[in-house]
């Protein structure tokens, strides 16, 4: 019973240790960059998802100064939900949102406003 006991809190603490590295090893594969005023995540390649921005405000806000709103919506949100991201501002800006600048039409256009 005792050598039974001993096993059992032997294998607890192996158990603890290895979350407690695994939960560094997470916190050691983010890395915060700072790019102009705009924090960018960088996430290991063990994880796959973005966040979730609201697209329909951020084209909103990217979209409010063009003659075209609907046209301009239309393609920013399409661009928002493949890239998860909208630059900053009316125009320009795409360093911030390198996946929204690369974006191109049939015509190799850029796609993105």
């Amino acid at each position: 019973m005792k050598l039974f006991s001993i096993f059992l809190i032997t294998v607890l603490l192996l158990q603890a240790f290895a979350e407690a590295s695994s939960f560094s090893d997470a916190a050691n594969s983010t890395t915060n960059m700072e790019e102009g005023n705009y924090a960018v995540v960088a996430l290991s390649k063990k994880a796959h998802h973005l966040p979730k921005i609201n697209c329909n405000y951020a084209c909103s806000r990217r979209c409010r100064k063009t003659s075209r709103k609907k046209i301009c919506k239309r393609a920013c949100k399409s661009c928002c939900e493949r890239c998860h991201c909208v630059p900053p501002g009316t125009y320009g800006n795409k360093k911030a949102c390198p996946c929204y600048a690369k974006l191109k039409t049939h015509g190799n256009k850029p796609k993105c406003p």
